[in-house]
């Protein structure tokens, strides 16, 4: 079977099969992919994708309204946490994007609305053939990451935001041969 030569061990082989590149339109799970994509900032995929479940667990299943309400004794918290990459300003950047996230939430009546806005809801689909053609950002991702930062986010560069498009399935970035590429 042909997949992305990106996804080689079994974590990322499941991740490459069952989520990447799939639309994705619950804010819960849009909530978590954003902060993961910005908790990632630096280090690989893999490396975050190994503590998914440490940072479901700190995170309080990554609901934007309780960890919109986090404080210093939560960071202090977090900062002890070995499930999580522990770094104060990707945890104060989740905080704040929670914060900013609820404002999306009120403005558009969800943050779907706002994100998949940006395309006019059908998916982007790519057609490379390897790996090294695939942009690390592109213009959509420069105007998401562009007014995301008006917005009040942190951590949303547009190489973050290239990578959270694509693991929400905005972007089906999936290689020409890959089998997941028509999911």
């Amino acid at each position: 079977m042909n997949r992305c030569e990106w996804a080689k061990d079994e974590l990322m082989i499941k991740y490459h099969d069952n989520e990447w590149g799939i639309p994705v339109h619950d804010d819960r799970k849009l909530f978590e992919m954003l902060i993961l994509e910005g908790a990632q900032a630096g280090l690989t995929w893999a490396t975050i994708l190994k503590r998914r479940e440490g940072y479901r667990k700190a995170f309080d299943n990554f609901d934007p309204i309780k960890v919109s309400k986090y404080n210093t004794k939560d960071i202090n918290r977090l900062l002890k946490d070995a499930g999580i990459i522990r770094n104060k300003l990707k945890i104060k950047s989740a905080i704040n994007n929670a914060k900013k996230f609820l404002e999306i939430q009120k403005d558009f009546g969800t943050f779907d609305k706002y994100l998949w806005s940006f395309v006019e809801y059908p998916p982007i689909i790519n057609n490379y053939k390897n790996l090294a053609s695939i942009p690390p950002s592109t213009s959509l991702s420069d105007k998401l990451s562009k007014d995301l930062k008006n917005r009040g986010f942190s951590f949303v560069g547009s190489t973050i935001c290239y990578a959270f498009l694509q693991s929400v399935g905005v972007v089906n970035d999936h290689l020409a041969n890959c089998f997941a590429r028509k999911k």
